[in-house]
């Protein structure tokens, strides 16, 4: 059993167990727990530092861990009121109101009940990650002369070298940024290149996480459609001359959520249009790392074919790592790049320095080809599998395209169909699914679901999560198990 799922199943034993002792009393020694339960003692310390976190147990070090003394009532609440008219009253004279709405993030960040397959999961699932690689590299990190100093503002240099090989073309390390994962780079980008209530343009459908940072910024996001070779060029031209706008976000390496590829034909043709508009293009080359076993030669990032500065580039780590290894780079060329450097400086100072040099370690040492060989082997027997259980057993959704690379399958489903209706029967059913409307930012052209093939245990796992989510939608279909289409 992975060591996270250890501690929940302790904890859960443990709390269970607090009858038994009367207020104050001491509970069982670590060391007993260790014996008793057949668990790791730091499996042990973890369940105790929840059960403290709970409130439920008190620490006192060198006397043992104590059942927590009834808490007194808590002091009358204040009246908090008055903040919504605080909050809202600059709204009135904004031309885009900021909105903060982070659902379609959470949907994505936040971990299903105990039991409930995680078929909505945006990272690697713990089996998958390289934790004894990134482990073995932060400690070897640790001990790195001056490791725990103040790093360079833009990051270390070796680090910045490294994603510019990567990038390619003419981007050196002087142009590449370090930043604390790709959502703060894409958050940096829009504040650098779009004013408050203006338009950005957005792939349809796009990363819901994308649209919650303009919207926040107060920006208005404009859907360009895209299909299987990523946007449609003739609609992203009539975009910029009918909006203004300035700015286009895109993936156009296994987009979120469709997993389509930027066609070798429309890529410069994207870079025209938005060079004669007079527009950056954000690229969000955010899961390069995570490519299939089966994949041909991956078209090289955006930037590298750009020598005129309209393409900043955002690549990360978090993706094909771990959640916490939030170690991204942010790429430009020309006066943009201070303007992005000053603005990530003001809003983070720097990501630590033990992480900078952790990632240096991990990328450079033996394990990581391993890793991304492994991961490619991985995803795509874990993709074969969902693809193959859904036809089997739920041959009414749409599944348009099977992609080569990321962690997604995306999923029409029939017409009349209730998305909100259709995700809680699925929660109740013991499958966790994201819907499909998030990833709009106007009206949807239908209803869909997004279904994660990482974020899973396994084969095994992602066909009961299908055999599951055909279970919920026979409840919302009708008996008949037919589409409402």
């Amino acid at each position: 059993m992975h060591e996270s799922s250890s501690v929940a199943e302790l904890a859960n034993r443990l709390r269970g167990e607090l009858d038994r002792y009367s207020p104050g009393g001491k509970l069982p020694s670590s060391r007993a727990l260790v014996d008793r339960f057949r668990v790791s003692p730091v499996t042990v310390s973890r369940a105790l530092g929840q059960l403290a976190a709970e409130g439920l147990v008190v620490t006192r070090p060198g006397a043992g861990v104590f059942r927590a003394e009834p808490q007194t009532a808590a002091a009358p609440a204040g009246d908090t009121s008055w903040q919504e008219v605080s909050l809202s009253a600059d709204t009135a004279t904004e031309l885009v109101p900021r909105a903060v709405d982070a659902s379609g993030v959470l949907a994505t960040l936040a971990a299903p009940p105990p039991g409930v397959i995680e078929f909505n999961g945006g990272y690697l699932h713990p089996s998958l990650q390289p934790e004894r690689a990134m482990a073995a590299a932060l400690a070897r990190a640790g001990r790195r002369p001056g490791a725990w100093g103040r790093p360079p503002m833009d990051g270390l240099p070796e680090l910045r070298e490294w994603f510019a090989r990567g990038i390619g073309g003419a981007i050196t390390a002087a142009e590449v940024l370090i930043t604390a994962g790709g959502q703060s780079a894409l958050t940096t980008a829009l504040r650098a290149l779009a004013p408050p209530g203006t338009p950005v343009l957005v792939e349809s459908p796009t990363y819901p996480g994308m649209l919650a940072i303009a919207r926040a910024a107060g920006l208005r996001p404009v859907p360009v459609p895209v299909d299987v070779d990523g946007v449609r060029p003739q609609l992203l031209a009539a975009a910029f001359k009918a909006t203004g706008a300035r700015v286009f976000v895109c993936q156009p390496l296994f987009q979120n959520p469709t997993g389509a590829v930027l066609s070798a034909a429309r890529r410069p043709e994207v870079l025209r249009i938005a060079r004669e508009a007079g527009a950056f293009v954000v690229e969000d080359d955010f899961v390069r790392r995570l490519v299939h076993e089966d994949a041909g030669p991956l078209p090289r990032p955006l930037q590298s074919e750009d020598p005129d500065g309209v393409v900043v580039h955002v690549c990360s780590l978090t993706k094909a790592t771990s959640p916490s290894f939030r170690v991204s780079a942010l790429a430009a060329r020309g006066p943009v790049l201070e303007r992005l450097r000053a603005i990530q400086i003001v809003d983070h100072f720097f990501v630590p320095r033990p992480l900078q040099e952790a990632a240096l370690e991990l990328v450079g040492s033996p394990a990581w080809p391993r890793h991304l060989r492994q991961v490619a082997g991985e995803l795509k027997d874990r993709r074969d599998a969902m693809a193959a259980a859904l036809r089997l057993r739920l041959p009414e959704l749409g599944l348009p395209h099977v992609p080569a690379g990321g962690y997604l399958l995306w999923l029409r489903l029939p017409d009349g169909t209730n998305e909100a209706d259709l995700v809680g029967a699925a929660l109740r059913a013991g499958v966790a699914v994201a819907p499909g409307r998030p990833y709009f930012a106007a009206e949807p052209t239908a209803a869909y679901l997004r279904l994660s093939f990482a974020s899973v245990a396994g084969a095994t796992e992602i066909t009961e999560g299908v055999r599951r989510l055909r279970a919920a939608c026979d409840e919302v279909w009708g008996s008949s198990g037919r589409g409402a289409g």
